[in-house]
């Protein structure tokens, strides 16, 4: 049974700037080469290289959209899952210390956002700056970027403790 779930996605304006760029940049080559005949460039690509390239980044643009963070509090575990990139981490609540909400800066801890690794530990975020600071057996910490981080840590401390 699932008592927490969160789904977040890279929506980040600035983000969106960046990725569509290159988009539009082969869009307009595109159209230069293919629909009104003049090559793109002063060495043009082939017209199916042209067709390749640009399928590669639109491709890598949607593969960028559909990619999200997947947080859930299950019976005796918290699974974090990057779907479209990653294998799910599994963390069994038995082996979680403590966990607490959190105020943190993604770029000066932990480089940014995604799978990142920081002074601290790991960290799996997509936007913004709170989170849930988990102690894990061993001493080593997990953070896990949310948008509800009081939610997730009554879920994950509500199955503790009667698991």
């Amino acid at each position: 049974m699932v008592y927490f779930r969160e789904v977040q996605r890279f929506r980040q304006p600035w983000l969106w700037a960046i990725l569509l760029l290159p988009v539009a940049v082969v869009a307009y080559g595109i159209y230069q080469q293919l629909v009104l005949g003049r090559p793109w460039g002063n060495k043009p690509m082939s017209d199916g290289m042209l067709l390749g390239t640009s399928a590669f980044v639109l491709l890598l643009t949607l593969w960028m959209y559909r990619m999200e963070l997947r947080t859930e509090v299950q019976d005796d575990e918290l699974a974090v899952h990057f779907f479209l990139l990653w294998k799910p981490k599994r963390i069994p609540l038995r082996n979680i210390r403590s966990c607490r909400a959190v105020t943190y800066s993604p770029i000066r801890e932990y480089g940014g956002w995604g799978i990142r690794r920081g002074r601290r530990g790991w960290a799996y975020n997509v936007s913004g700056d709170r989170g849930v600071e988990l102690e894990l057996d061993g001493g080593k910490f997990f953070l896990v970027g949310t948008q509800r981080p009081e939610e997730l840590v009554g879920a994950i401390e509500k199955r503790r403790a009667i698991g």
